[in-house]
């Protein structure tokens, strides 16, 4: 029973020391994706807050205007979410006026969605400040490093 106690008294210990990158981690990547999401989202945040919305509506809105007519079943397996997730978030927007939801024409029980001008304008408007924020970055940069940015940010994905 010692060691235990000793083992936990050592978790508890007070650190004064910074971590600092070793072998693949590397702290100040990680640091810049933070704040750059933090950032890159603080804008259309604004936005959502005033009709009640947050993250998860902004997703919706994004990829139903992106792909107009996709399935529930689609934006489920887009956004890795579930119905229940989805359910809610869904029928806020279809409540608001922002998104329409329909029969399928050969599956009447498949739903698809399309998003109604209001909700098409709502997409621009969340995207609009982020876009500038991205030009912002880009300034100066060759095609060629755009590029490379596109590269990095699908490698940070998981594969599916």
């Amino acid at each position: 029973m010692p060691r235990q106690t000793s083992q936990n008294a050592a978790k508890t210990e007070l650190l004064e020391t910074p971590l600092q990158n070793a072998g693949i981690i590397d702290f100040e990547v990680i640091e810049l994706l933070f704040f750059a999401y933090r950032d890159f989202v603080s804008d259309p945040d604004q936005i959502l807050v005033k009709s009640g919305f947050g993250r998860a509506h902004h997703r919706v809105v994004h990829f139903v205007n992106r792909e107009p007519g996709m399935t529930v079943a689609d934006l489920l397996e887009t956004l890795q979410i579930t119905k229940q997730s989805l359910a809610r978030v869904l029928k806020q927007l279809i409540d608001s006026g922002y998104i329409r939801q329909v029969a399928g024409p050969e599956d009447r029980r498949q739903r698809k969605l399309y998003p109604t001008r209001a909700g098409r304008d709502l997409a621009l408007a969340l995207a609009e400040p982020q876009s500038r924020r991205i030009e912002r970055a880009f300034e100066g940069a060759s095609e060629a490093t755009r590029e490379s940015v596109k590269r990095f940010l699908r490698g940070m994905q998981t594969e599916k």
